[in-house]
């Protein structure tokens, strides 16, 4: 049975990022420890994204006001940018991976998740900047900030692709804290 590691990015659309395999096997107990310390600082902040697109989707899916919409988006990603960071932060203080390069795993991985962060800043700066008062120019706002979160969004999907790649899927499928799964939306 193949554990999922989900992510959530948001406004309205959840990605789903994959951690693939079995997870739980008693390999290598060097990397099970080291993902143990991973997940296990990763957990809340992994509920904190789930929440944060749950509001969004929330707002999204409701007859919500412009102020509102900005309001609850704006602090989505404030949430989001923040967690992100926090992930990446794990990910550094966890220490090297106990893989082939994994040095260079990880510091791919870190820098993966400092960019997610600074995407989801950057679409929090940009939800503010929005113009509630015309719903007009507010409803073109938020078509263009749903274009950016593919490039928000991405650094977090490498940084998940690098882990895969350096063969740490395993041993964080089998920790209890990098086992959630977020239902998908459909986008705004």
């Amino acid at each position: 049975m193949n554990k999922k590691l989900a992510a959530a990015f948001s406004g309205g659309a959840v990605l789903m990022l994959v951690l693939s395999g079995c997870g739980g096997d008693d390999g290598d107990k060097k990397a099970d420890a080291w993902a143990k310390k991973v997940c296990d600082q990763w957990q809340p902040e992994l509920k904190k994204i789930e929440t944060a697109n749950a509001e969004i989707k929330r707002v999204a899916t409701e007859s919500s006001k412009p102020d509102e919409v900005q309001k609850t988006d704006s602090a989505a990603f404030a949430t989001m940018s923040e967690s992100y960071k926090t992930m990446g932060t794990a990910l550094q203080q966890a220490g090297v991976p106990p893989v082939k390069d994994g040095q260079t795993t990880q510091a791919a991985a870190v820098k993966g998740f400092e960019e997610t962060s600074k995407g989801y800043f950057d679409l929090k700066t940009q939800m503010d900047a929005l113009d509630v008062n015309d719903q007009t120019k507010f409803a073109e706002g938020l078509k263009t900030l749903a274009g950016g979160l593919e490039n928000a969004t991405k650094g977090g999907k490498d940084a998940l692709t690098q882990l895969n790649a350096g063969g740490l899927d395993k041993a964080m499928n089998g920790q209890k804290g990098c086992q959630v799964t977020v239902p998908s939306a459909s986008p705004k």
